[in-house]
């Protein structure tokens, strides 16, 4: 595009979301795999064509300036309209036949084994590749066309959707026989108190489960500590300890009468987040299966703990 002289280069309007995006020059440059003076150089380039600082530069802060700012809002539409524009020259009219999916481990084990049933009826000449990891490889493999759609944590990212998947009520959980199942006014001091098998992936409202004991005098007794939920809900039904757990986790055990849920208003809200992350515009055949199906899905399997 040129107006006036001004050739607007779309690379240059990335590099400018990306640093506002991540904050920082350096990261901007890791994330577009790109050196750090080049993503200085495309700023500069840009900031020349508009005829304005875009930021402030202050030791090593950047900081966005009021044109900046201003600016921000039509960058990310333009970026926006051509990954759209660049997806549609591209695509194919009939869904390709292999459907690749990044998604964390808690998801894999879950979640899938079930979704995948509803998607081969839906697309029966499709095959699929599932591959498993933390929140920042599934989102890199996704920005790098690795697969065609991620599962992950509460995330953004200025070149994917993010779109909320499903909320997973995090939850105490107790073996049989356990003194809490007798006990109507659990308190956080009394919880402290007992072992604890301490599950932990990482989301922000882990977070929050740790921030129960911040006041106490003395500091919970964690006795074990995995990020690992199958590890965590194996050594409670061995009885080892008791432990916060997501519920979709625990859906079989709970029906079996191997762990119980035991209501602590204090976590009343506390809850882990999946997002769907995919390239804009992209594959919105299958994200539309996904979404009705899988949301369907998620709610049946949740509902027997929330009561």
């Amino acid at each position: 595009m040129n107006e006036g002289g001004f050739f607007v280069n779309i690379e240059n309007i990335e590099a400018f979301v990306y640093v506002v995006y991540c904050g920082s020059f350096n990261k901007a440059a890791e994330a577009l795999y790109l050196s750090q003076p080049s993503v200085t150089a495309r700023i500069q380039s840009l900031e020349r064509g508009l005829d304005c600082k875009l930021f402030d530069r202050q030791a090593k802060q950047v900081q966005i300036t009021e044109e900046g700012k201003r600016f921000l809002p039509f960058a990310q539409q333009l970026l926006l309209t051509y990954q759209k524009g660049k997806y549609q020259v591209n695509q194919k009219k009939s869904p390709p036949e292999e459907f690749r999916i990044g998604c964390t481990v808690s998801v894999s084990n879950y979640i899938f084994p079930e979704l995948i049933v509803r998607l081969k009826s839906k697309f029966p000449n499709t095959n699929y590749r599932i591959v498993t990891g933390i929140t920042d490889e599934i989102v890199s493999k996704v920005l790098n066309k690795e697969v065609d759609i991620g599962f992950v944590r509460n995330v953004t990212h200025p070149s994917l959707q993010s779109i909320k998947f499903y909320e997973d009520p995090i939850s105490l959980y107790v073996y049989e026989g356990h003194p809490f199942l007798l006990n109507e006014r659990l308190t956080v001091e009394e919880i402290a108190k007992e072992p604890l098998v301490f599950f932990q992936c990482g989301a922000l409202d882990w977070f929050r489960i740790h921030r129960l004991f911040e006041n106490l005098d003395q500091p919970p007794n964690i006795q074990v500590q995995t990020d690992n939920s199958e590890m965590a809900k194996k050594l409670v039904i061995q009885k080892v300890g008791i432990s916060f757990l997501p519920s979709v986790c625990v859906q079989q055990e709970v029906a079996e009468g191997k762990l119980f849920p035991i209501h602590v208003p204090e976590t009343d809200g506390i809850t882990m987040q999946t997002n769907i992350v995919i390239g804009h515009g992209e594959h919105s055949q299958y994200l539309n299966t996904i979404i009705e199906t899988g949301k369907e899905l998620i709610i049946n399997r949740l509902a027997p703990a929330s009561k």
